[in-house]
């Protein structure tokens, strides 16, 4: 019987492994030249409660109060970020995969959230100054695909950057999957993983948990 011998190693068709590197997320301030792409995001498939709160529910202390005449609750909400925004200090994060905005997150000075103040799962733990993370938004195209936990490492970094020493948030912490519409705070698994530590739980599924930047 002939004998079975492989061809040559020139021969043979060699073997490719394809390794498709994912996109590289930037992380930027939301400035007023910038605002169109927070547009971009809250617009998109999946984001039909940030369209509607635009991240004011928990910078104030109670309810709106009266609309302006002629505007619905969304578009007033839309208004006062902008007007957040044109005053020239940034109340978030946009994360970008090349040009397209594809995240947000929303944080500053614990205090720039006046309704943490009253929160019973929420209120402060201490005294100590803090900068507080408040909020996530990531398409439904985008999801699962690490943009949240990328944001979160830019907030860690703008905050430091801003002087903050202590970083404090406000997860969800349930056993399987959340529904999205629960996850705007971010998964208390995301936090464990960037060295956050829980400080507080007043609630059995909401942990309190802190980061000093290094």
């Amino acid at each position: 019987m002939p004998s079975k011998r492989r061809p040559p190693a020139a021969a043979r068709a060699p073997r490719r492994t394809v390794r498709t590197a994912a996109p590289r997320l930037t992380v930027r301030p939301l400035t007023p030249e910038r605002w169109p792409d927070l547009e971009a995001v809250f617009n998109a498939r999946g984001c039909s409660v940030a369209r509607n709160c635009w991240c004011m529910y928990y910078r104030r202390s109670g309810s709106r109060g009266p609309l302006p005449a002629g505007m619905t609750y969304a578009q007033a909400n839309r208004a006062d970020l902008r007007a957040l925004v044109d005053a020239g200090e940034p109340p978030g994060l946009i994360g970008y995969l090349g040009r397209k905005p594809v995240g947000w997150v929303s944080l500053g000075p614990r205090e720039d959230f006046a309704k943490l103040q009253r929160s019973p799962v929420m209120k402060p733990v201490d005294d100590q100054p803090v900068w507080s993370i408040v909020c996530f938004v990531v398409p439904a195209e985008h999801r699962g695909q690490g943009i949240a936990r990328a944001l979160l490492d830019g907030a860690i970094t703008y905050a430091k950057k801003r002087g903050a020493r202590l970083l404090e948030a406000y997860p969800v912490d349930k056993p399987g999957r959340a529904s999205d519409e629960s996850m705007w705070f971010g998964a208390k698994s995301m936090y464990d993983a960037a060295g956050f530590e829980e400080v507080a739980r007043r609630k059995p599924q909401r942990p309190v948990v802190r980061l000093r930047p290094r």
